[in-house]
C-alpha cells in the first residue's frame, strides 16, 4: 500500500468524483498519460523501440488494421452528423 500526501489523495479524489471513477482509477490513467509521454509502453516499463525497422513494423500493422476496418460493411448509411444528433437526443 502506498501512503499518498493528504494533498495528493484529496486531489485524486476531486479528479476521480468529476470524473465518476474510483481514486485507483484516475491515478493509474493519469500514471499511464505520463508513462506514453514519457515514450514508455505502459506492459513494459521499456521506451518504444524508434528504429526504422520497428516503425515500418507498427505502421504495417496499423495500415493492415485500417484495411481490415475499411473492408467491414457498413451498417449505418445514416452521415455522422444523422447519428451524432440520434445519440445526442437521448
Amino acid at each position: 500500500m502506498i501512503n499518498l500526501p493528504e494533498e495528493t489523495e484529496a486531489l485524486a479524489q476531486r479528479l476521480a468524483l468529476a470524473k465518476r471513477l474510483s481514486v485507483e482509477e484516475v491515478i493509474r490513467l493519469a500514471l499511464e498519460e505520463k508513462v506514453r509521454a514519457e515514450g514508455m509502453t505502459p506492459e513494459s516499463g521499456q521506451p518504444r523501440d524508434t528504429s526504422p525497422k520497428a516503425v515500418a513494423a507498427r505502421r504495417a500493422r496499423t495500415d493492415r488494421l485500417v484495411a481490415a476496418l475499411a473492408a467491414m460493411p457498413v451498417l449505418d448509411r445514416r452521415s455522422p452528423r444523422d447519428i451524432m444528433d440520434d445519440l445526442n437526443a437521448e
